[in-house]
């Protein structure tokens, strides 16, 4: 019966009058098809398959026929699958294999696998049948998700074109380059993605491409450009391949945004300009020291071309003595330094010698090894020559300008009994002078001044305001004035100067030959140390007032009584305030040094030098002009005696006798005659003209006797020419005449005359009675 039903149906296919042979022939040639064959009517009953439908479902050929075709259908399409059999009975037409429809056939073991299918219409005398040729395309689906796979991986945006330039396909990357999505690609001209001004010859190029398919690689010589969404435009580069499909020619162009690039080497063209039109020299060369690379001013600095310079070794570029350092010079780079603003010599090609500036740099390869060198070479000759120039003038200006300084500051002088030390470093900066001073005055009968300033600020103004100070404080020591009288009137001195923010400090002390007792006052200046014999170093007491120049502040003054032998310390802020210290440390360092040196040494030289470099170590160091004294005080007078007197007349004779037995007391009898004649002239002008009670006080050391007379009045004795009938008017001219030296000197109560003689002669000496 199965057989008389294939027979029956074969009839019905090739017609009722067909032959046996034709139904045969028939069979033969649905068995031999290369693709599964089924054959239903038109109620989707299997009629016929061929051995290949066998294989490619898994059932027998008896357990198809009879049964309805959707059993080769997955259970998903078998709704819709009614509908498309039953639409395509109405509408009968043969449909070719890939005609567009994602069809899958279901195997017996129930997997499926995609298909393709043509359908033919055949019209019985039995009805429709309807003959289904079915591929299975499992291997070119698999090959189109890997070639999709491999298109969505490409790095570059793949982009599918047919023959007519219609876009077939793209990726992933061609999305995100442009900023269209998928679908609005899909099926439009490929010109969508070409800058409008392009698009014209767009067309004919890809014509002509089609006519004249290869492959063109990346980077082709053409300036190309995409367009995105947003209408900006960017460089592209573009690789094209031709396949040739079933469905006609496609094209593949793998395109490539080289925007990064395109500004690589814009930069990289600016940088070669820049390098070219450098003026400085710009070298390359290996690591062994062979020259790669010679710009325009390297030409023009050394005179060799560039044809001329590479290849060679760098050393021929420096002079013989320097051969050494180019060998150490590219060892440093090897091992990865950077060397900088490396001052030497180089020789041109005519022999001249260059002062050149050298910066040289290792370049690197990807992972980070040295592979060469970069040098930049600056000519410095001109700049060399005009610092030499330059060093010249400064030192002739400095030497000038410390000239300048000493003599305005002048030379102190040797004074009898006072051992002193002094130095005075210029600062190390600048023209070197600067504003310090110091000063040592002889006020006669024993007593001495010492001076010491700073001018605030640096340069010939400060100094040209020290030298103006220090004389007008010179000539009012030389007046006997006390310290806070001589503070006030140099305050009233440098307001008078009109010298915007000009302040100064100083202090002045007035040394009594008689106890050690030391008088000072200070304007603003820094404590004055005392070295007493047996104790530390300490600072002296006294009222510090402001600095001079700020005006309309009262200056005090503090007398001291120091131990025979002690040593003051002036110095000014120099030598103890330096950047970044504290200057109360730097005081506790001052005294250590002076405690240090003073016990082991009397010498007060040795011990300015060792305060000086115990301090400032670094002699190129210091900004600020430097003043350190070392003063000690005079022995004690080997006799002193005085009394006290009404200004009466009678007691200038009293007085001469007073003067007398003194002397002989003494054993300094010479030139008695003269001290008791001078004591009585000062004495009778103190009575004449003076407060009481008066004073008198005489001094006696090794070679010098001095004699003081003290009165109440503030009025201060001066010399004048007595006429012929003058009774008086001549004791001060004799006093003139015959005192080895003499002056008045202000005091608190009034004034002091005093006057010096010379003993000539040594107590004891049998000249003497």
């Amino acid at each position: 019966m199965e057989e008389s039903g294939r027979v029956t149906g074969a009839r019905a296919t090739v017609g009722a009058s067909a032959s046996a042979t034709d139904e045969e022939l028939f069979r033969g040639l649905l068995e031999a098809a290369p693709d599964a064959m089924v054959i239903v009517d038109d109620t989707g009953t299997i009629k016929l398959v061929n051995a290949q439908t066998e294989a490619l479902f898994g059932h027998r050929r008896e357990d198809l026929l009879g049964h309805p075709v959707e059993m080769l259908v997955p259970g998903r399409f078998r709704e819709h699958h009614t509908h498309h059999r039953d639409h395509y009975a109405a509408n009968r037409q043969v449909r070719p294999m890939g005609a567009g429809l994602e069809l899958y056939g279901l195997r017996k073991d129930g997997t499926e696998f995609p298909v393709e299918i043509s359908l033919s219409p055949l019209e019985t005398t039995d009805g429709l049948l309807v003959s289904a040729a079915v591929r299975d395309i499992s291997e070119r689906k698999a090959a189109e998700e890997q070639f999709r796979g491999l298109l969505e991986a490409a790095p570059d945006a793949m982009v599918i074109v047919d023959d007519t330039g219609t876009i077939k396909l793209v990726n992933a990357q061609t999305e995100a380059l442009f900023g269209h999505r998928r679908e609005d690609l899909l099926g439009h001209p490929v010109e969508m993605l070409v800058p409008g001004r392009f698009r014209e010859h767009h067309t004919h190029h890809r014509d002509h491409y089609a006519a004249n398919r290869q492959v063109r690689p990346m980077g082709a010589g053409l300036e190309l450009y995409g367009l995105r969404k947003d209408g900006t435009e960017f460089p592209v580069e573009i690789s094209l391949s031709p396949l040739e499909t079933t469905d006609g020619l496609l094209v593949s162009a793998a395109v490539r945004d080289i925007s990064e690039r395109k500004a690589a080497e814009q930069r990289i063209n600016e940088l070669a300009a820049l390098v070219e039109s450098s003026q400085d020299a710009i070298l390359a060369k290996t690591l062994d020291g062979h020259l790669t690379y010679w710009n325009a001013a390297a030409q023009r600095m050394y005179g060799y071309t560039a044809a001329e310079a590479i290849g060679r070794h760098v050393s021929f570029l420096a002079p013989a003595a320097c051969r050494d350092e180019v060998d150490a010079l590219l060892d440093r780079l090897r091992h990865g330094e950077k060397v900088e603003h490396y001052e030497t010599l180089r020789v041109t090609r005519s022999g001249r010698l260059l002062d050149v500036d050298v910066t040289l740099w290792p370049t690197r390869t990807a992972d980070g090894t040295v592979d060469g060198v970069c040098a930049i070479v600056r000519d410095i000759s001109d700049l060399k020559q005009a610092e030499a120039q330059l060093t010249a003038l400064y030192e002739q200006q400095r030497h000038i300008a410390l000239t300048l300084q000493r003599s305005l500051m002048g030379t102190p002088p040797d004074l009898p009994g006072l051992a002193a030390a002094y130095r005075y470093r210029a600062a190390t900066q600048g023209a070197g002078v600067g504003g310090d001073w110091f000063d040592l005055i002889p006020l006669g009968a024993g007593h001495v001044g010492i001076l010491i300033g700073d001018v605030m600020g640096r340069g010939l103004e400060a100094a040209a305001v020290m030298g103006q100070l220090r004389s007008a404080a010179h000539a009012l020591a030389t007046t006997g004035m006390e310290p806070r009288q001589l503070m006030q009137a140099l305050d009233t001195f440098v307001s008078g100067l009109h010298v915007p923010d000009q302040l100064v400090t100083c202090c002045y002390l007035v040394i009594a030959p008689d106890a050690g007792a030391v008088t000072l006052c200070s304007a603003g200046h820094l404590p004055v140390l005392v070295a007493a014999p047996g104790r530390q170093v300490s600072a002296l007491p006294a009222p510090v007032s402001a600095p001079l120049g700020v005006g309309g502040i009262p200056h005090q003054q503090n007398s001291v009584v120091l131990p025979p032998g002690s040593t003051l310390v002036l110095y000014t802020d120099g030598l103890i305030e330096t950047p970044g210290s504290d200057i109360e440390h730097r005081l506790t360092e001052l005294k250590t040094a002076l405690d240090r040196v003073l016990a082991t040494t009397s010498d007060l030289e040795i011990a300015a030098e060792h305060v000086l470099t115990t301090l400032l170590p670094d002699t190129e160091e210091h900004t600020d002009d430097v003043t350190l004294l070392l003063a000690r005080l005079p022995v004690a007078p080997l006799a002193v005696a005085g009394t006290d007197l009404p200004a009466v007349p009678s007691s200038v004779p009293e007085a001469r006798a007073f003067v007398g037995e003194i002397l002989t007391s003494w054993g300094s009898t010479y030139r008695a005659d003269d001290v008791q004649l001078l004591a009585s002239e000062v004495l009778t002008n103190a009575v004449l003209h003076a407060e009481g009670p008066l004073h008198l006080h005489m001094r006696r050391n090794t070679t010098e006797l001095a004699v003081e007379i003290s009165d109440r009045s503030p009025h201060l004795p001066h010399p004048r020419l007595a006429d012929v009938e003058d009774e008086s008017g001549r004791g001060l001219l004799l006093v003139d005449a015959l005192a080895d030296n003499w002056g008045v000197r202000p005091t608190e109560e009034g004034k002091t005359t005093w006057f010096t003689l010379s003993l000539g002669k040594t107590a004891g000496d049998p000249a003497d009675t």
